[in-house]
């Protein structure tokens, strides 16, 4: 609550920045796929364009951050975007270590001080997982990032398990690269019984230079008011990042 009595108004990005690599058609799958095994000096003044993107948020959730590696010059990236768009809490979790030559991982960045992060692994093979930050303790808000599988059959375990993680959580976002539509079978299971709810389904988001589908989304409570849902329009990675304001009620005490 801010000192007029009103709700405070928090703005929430997710983005998938694709390790930083700044991808504008489908045959740089092919022609740039070195860049997913090696430096090159473009990344770092890509990564300092997403900064100046995510700036202006309070909570980032980031998809396919590198924590320093071979591919990233050993920057850790989530960290350096921190520094970067001058966020004072941050934290990554890795969930596929490739030694030196990748570390794939989900970020937060947040301009609030978490009272609680944890993390998680998601069912299927190695190399998916949710982090969970709360902020203003157990009843305040609790924000998981995500990235789940490209295979249909482990993204509704997946699913299964998100939903069973956030079923005690009372305000809760949920936030990532989910990997499927707004009108599929993992979506229905996911917002089931109405405790989750997505607010704009006809932004897409992916691929950044011709955005034909929405698999990144943030999904909300129904305790928590929204406002100003979009799709940010800057092709900085494969995924456009997208936004959303939540109004926090006002019986929730945010750490600042």
């Amino acid at each position: 609550m801010d000192n007029s009595g009103n709700p405070q108004r928090l703005k929430l990005l997710s983005y998938n920045i694709q390790a930083g690599i700044d991808t504008r058609h489908y045959r740089q799958y092919l022609t740039q796929s070195w860049k997913q095994v090696l430096p090159h000096r473009e990344r770092i003044n890509n990564l300092d364009r997403i900064a100046s993107v995510i700036h202006g948020y309070d909570v980032v959730g980031l998809q396919e951050v590198d924590s320093g590696s071979l591919r990233s010059g050993f920057v850790d990236q989530t960290e350096y975007l921190a520094h970067r768009a001058g966020f004072p809490y941050w934290y990554k979790q890795v969930n596929r270590s490739l030694g030196k030559f990748a570390q794939n991982s989900n970020g937060l960045l947040s301009r609030l001080r978490p009272t609680g992060i944890s993390e998680h692994k998601l069912p299927g093979l190695p190399g998916r997982g949710v982090i969970v930050s709360s902020f203003g303790g157990e009843e305040g808000l609790n924000v998981c990032i995500m990235h789940l599988s490209l295979g249909r059959r482990a993204r509704l375990r997946q699913v299964a398990f998100v939903r069973e993680l956030v079923s005690d959580l009372r305000h809760v976002v949920v936030m990532g690269d989910l990997n499927f539509g707004c009108d599929s079978q993992e979506m229905r299971l996911l917002t089931a019984g109405g405790s989750l709810h997505q607010p704009a389904c006809e932004m897409n988001t992916f691929p950044s230079w011709r955005p034909i589908r929405k698999i990144d989304h943030i999904l909300v409570s129904g305790s928590l008011q929204v406002d100003n849902p979009k799709v940010v329009e800057y092709p900085l990675s494969d995924h456009l990042p997208i936004g959303i304001d939540v109004l926090v009620p006002t019986d929730l005490q945010l750490a600042a």
